[in-house]
């Protein structure tokens, strides 16, 4: 080694007192964004929406704030006002700056730390404005306070100019009003948010807050030209093949239509920042719904005094999470009228559970503590499945519904077909790891558990009917898991000479480590023929389906285990279904769904997907399973080839090689018209192919679950209303 490499080894090497770095202010954030907010991707950025939201909403939970307005601003910056009592814009001794200031530039400051401003709180990761201000471009806070409105600045953290006093407001006027562009240096992969992503939060947000008012507006302009450009005519085509395909046997009927909204309630007047500010909180219950159309829950538009176009959803629901289960089973079939809803307040825990009983096979229990979704559940879950367990088994035997010979009923049998919100607001709350998945306080349990318990062995007691119901519907469940148990052993491969005992449908691959295989599902046997010829036999497997599988949504679990191509499905993946899961025995890295481009395909696709998220929804949030992309076009010409995967690629290669008659064009509408060569070439190979990862976003997976329930459940109109709201967005149909 030269003297010269020594040295700099040296240099590189060296480790002193003044190798600790000290980043000042909110340096440390932007310096690891991750850290606070999970991820600088798509999902990062909507949770800055979310922190200063759920500042909003723990002012909801004091008693001081009903309505929470919510704008996507043109430039994609985004703007919330809600009207609680405003944060405070005095002295803050210790600080010795304005209270307002040190929430937006110091961390771990707020009133949410124990000091009285907050009995409860949420907020994902409490570290809310100062976070969202740090990961910024800019930031504006105005303060309706005490007959005046405050404003202060900030750029990326750092303060502009002093809290300063820009106008008036009437007195009894309270609120605060946030505007910020989130940083593209920090949030490189997108800085556009999502209309859909945040109403769905804001929905879920205003359901657990009973009488909580949430707005969500959207000044973009660009997504309503895009739309308007649509002729009608071609829309309403759309949305007839669409209708006609997926309820083949339903009379159609009018959807009813609103009234349009009048231009009085629909303007918006133009003012300056302060008396805008002060505006937004003079409404009342009925002005507020003129401003919006009434419509509740429903997108629509209005038309500002500018001309410019506005599109507005508003949630509000006096029931709160009775109102929540409602909508969620609204696409499924209820065993009872009754929603049940509990409430009590036991060791400091406030708990509220509602849950209705329905007709389907499916558990759908989603869990909350201080409006904060906890997918992985925890203590106050744990409570509710002791409580209905113990009292519907006690009630089955009182009741005689159970023979003493009989086995107690199970939880999962008492729980099939069972839509429940439980939802606990609780002081301190104990989380088991920052991203708060899973509820920790040990009195949740008892809290949820003797409410739930005391409340509904009365309500089973003078509801004698309803009872029956729901305990026949378990002894049904019970025997059909004892059904399936039987089938599943079918499944199994217990021993190693099972290995040789794949699906006969299966072409498998020669390499036996899974983190070099995928497997292909393929819709058909010629395309599944193409597939196998086309495949690297090393490490792509095939396994051909014949036509389109079980929809789960509606079979019990004895049906889905008896099924053949589901059991090949669980045969060839290894890991098994529902409490026998088991991801380490996963047999291919990738799942990919290959269908053809179509309706029927898309079809298909569903019902695979809704098989995996219903028994295997650890494959799709660990990132296994993946939609094939097949192109849509072939273009030949001068005996080159090209593919397109969409219209505007087609457009994109015609513009290039030119329009005349020499241009074969092939619309492929299924797999069996490629040949191996071209399967490969455009699907297939590892280099070219493009492939679609299934995310899971647990954040929304009540709305997830709603989705499958709405597009696979029995109920026509729910799936009406879904396919006429998404028509528009539709592409490639093939019609």
């Amino acid at each position: 080694m030269s003297e010269e490499n020594m040295n700099n080894t040296a240099v590189e090497h060296e480790y002193g007192a003044d190798q600790i770095q000290i980043l000042e202010g909110l340096e440390a954030v932007r310096k690891r964004p991750g850290m606070y907010i999970g991820t600088t991707s798509s999902r990062g950025l909507h949770h800055l929406v979310y922190e200063i939201v759920d500042n909003a909403v723990d002012e909801a939970l004091a008693g001081f704030c009903d309505t929470i307005d919510v704008t996507i601003n043109e430039d994609n910056s985004i703007t919330v006002i809600d009207n609680g009592r405003g944060i405070p814009v005095g002295i803050n001794h210790k600080a010795g700056i304005p209270a307002v200031e040190v929430v937006f530039t110091i961390l771990h400051a707020g009133g949410k730390f124990g000091g009285g401003g907050y009995k409860v709180s949420g907020g994902l990761h409490g570290v809310g404005a100062s976070v969202v201000n740090a990961l910024s471009n800019w930031l504006e806070v105005e303060i309706c306070q005490g007959g005046k409105v405050y404003k202060q600045r900030y750029e990326r953290g750092h303060v502009c100019y002093a809290l300063k006093e820009i106008g008036s407001c009437p007195m009894e006027k309270t609120g605060t009003k946030v505007t910020f562009l989130p940083d593209d240096t920090i949030f490189t992969e997108t800085t556009v948010y999502d209309f859909d992503v945040l109403k769905r939060r804001l929905r879920e947000m205003a359901f657990l807050t009973k009488g909580l008012r949430i707005i969500l507006r959207d000044n973009r302009t660009e997504e309503e030209v895009s739309l308007e450009a649509m002729s009608a005519e071609h829309e309403n085509e759309q949305i007839s093949e669409l209708l006609q395909r997926a309820q083949e046997d339903v009379k159609d009927t009018s959807a009813s239509s609103d009234d349009p909204v009048s231009d009085a309630a629909a303007k918006e007047s133009v003012k300056d920042d302060s008396e805008a500010f002060a505006d937004a909180f003079a409404t009342s219950e009925e002005s507020t719904k003129a401003r919006t159309g009434g419509k509740i829950g429903k997108i629509h538009t209005i038309t500002l005094e500018n001309g410019k176009k506005q599109k507005v959803v508003e949630f509000y629901y006096e029931g709160g999470i009775k109102e929540f289960v409602a909508y969620l089973n609204k696409s499924k079939e209820p065993l009872y009228e009754n929603i049940l809803y509990f409430e009590g307040e036991k060791n400091n825990v406030y708990v509220e559970v509602s849950f209705q009983h329905n007709d389907s096979y499916n558990e759908s229990v989603f869990s909350f503590v201080n409006n904060i979704n906890t997918p992985e559940g925890g203590t106050h879950l744990q409570g509710f499945r002791n409580a209905i367990t113990k009292t519907f088994n006690d009630y089955a035997r009182s009741a005689k519904l159970l023979k003493d010979s009989e086995p107690n009923l199970s939880g999962e049998d008492i729980r099939e077909g069972l839509t429940a919100i439980v939802s606990v607001k609780i002081e301190d709350p104990q989380f088991e790891g920052q991203t708060k998945q899973k509820l920790g306080n040990s009195e949740a349990r008892g809290a949820v558990d003797n409410i739930v318990s005391e409340q509904l062995t009365y309500f089973l007691e003078q509801n004698p009917q309803i009872a029956k119901t729901i305990c026949e519907k378990s002894i049904l469940a019970q025997r059909a898991r004892e059904a399936a148990r039987k089938a599943r052993d079918l499944t199994r491969r217990k021993t190693a000479l099972d290995t040789m005992a794949l699906p006969g449908k299966l072409a498998d691959c020669s390499d036996k480590d899974p983190k070099n295989c995928e497997i292909y599902i393929v819709e058909g046997d010629s395309a599944g023929g193409s597939a196998k010829t086309a495949r690297s036999r090393a490490t792509q497997a095939i396994l051909p389906l014949r036509g389109k599988i079980l929809n789960v949504e509606k079979a019990r679990l004895d049906k889905i285990y008896a099924n053949a191509e589901i059991k090949a499905m669980i045969t060839a993946f290894g890991t098994g279904i529902h409490e026998d899961f088991d991801i380490t025995k996963l047999r291919y890295n990738k799942i990919i769904l290959m269908t053809d481009a179509d309706v029927d395909g898309a079809h298909i696709s569903t019902l695979l997907l809704t098989f995996i998220y219903r028994f295997m929804p650890e494959l799709i949030k660990q990132g296994h399973v993946f939609l094939a992309k097949p192109p849509l076009y072939k273009l030949e010409k001068n005996k080159k080839v090209w593919y397109a995967y969409s219209d505007e690629e087609l457009d994109s290669i015609l513009s290039e090689v030119g329009r005349d008659q020499n241009n074969k064009i092939q619309r492929y509408k299924g797999l069996g018209e490629m040949d191996a060569e071209q399967l490969w070439e455009t699907t297939m190979d590892p280099e070219r192919r493009i492939l679609l990862r299934v995310n899971y976003d647990e954040e929304t997976e009540s709305e997830l679950d709603l989705t499958f329930t709405t597009l696979m459940g029995d109920k026509v109109e729910p799936r009406r209303e879904f396919i006429e709201e998404n028509a528009q967005f539709v592409k490639n149909l093939d019609i």
